[in-house]
């Protein structure tokens, strides 16, 4: 993954939304960057804090919203916990594949899983609005 490619583009993104990628949201968003899988909004804080030692829990859950709100993160319920989306660049369906071994995420955008949902979701006469899947098991190196 190019960080620095990442935040050009979510620069980008943000002057088109005319948002503003301020400082501390930058280091938020590269301190997911450096994640294999999801962190909390706690543990987050306490990396924020070693260059930023005012930062208190609003500071780290203000950030978390406006990443989300733009679609440069996704929030994993199942672990209360944040990561970043590396194709924030368009909306997408987003499959996540959560390792309950070691953590790491893996975001799948499976068009077909996303539609079949909507479709059973229309038949109960309900619209879909946003949807993220979650699949806890292991991966490939801890499945042995």
């Amino acid at each position: 993954m190019n960080v620095e490619l990442l935040i050009s583009k979510a620069k980008q993104v943000c002057n088109n939304r005319g948002a503003r990628f301020t400082p501390i949201r930058e280091k938020v968003f590269r301190l997911l960057a450096s994640k294999q899988g999801g962190a909390g909004a706690y543990d987050l804080l306490e990396e924020l804090k070693v260059t930023e030692t005012a930062a208190k829990p609003a500071t780290i859950y203000r950030a978390l919203d406006f990443l989300a709100e733009l679609g440069f993160i996704h929030k994993i319920e199942s672990t209360n916990s944040f990561m970043l989306c590396q194709h924030f660049d368009h909306i997408h369906p987003v499959q996540l594949l959560i390792c309950d071994e070691c953590g790491n995420v893996e975001e799948l955008h499976s068009s077909v899983i996303s539609h079949e949902l909507n479709n059973l979701a229309a038949e109960q006469g309900f619209i879909v609005s946003a949807q993220t899947i979650e699949a806890h098991g292991k991966c490939e190196k801890c499945k042995d």
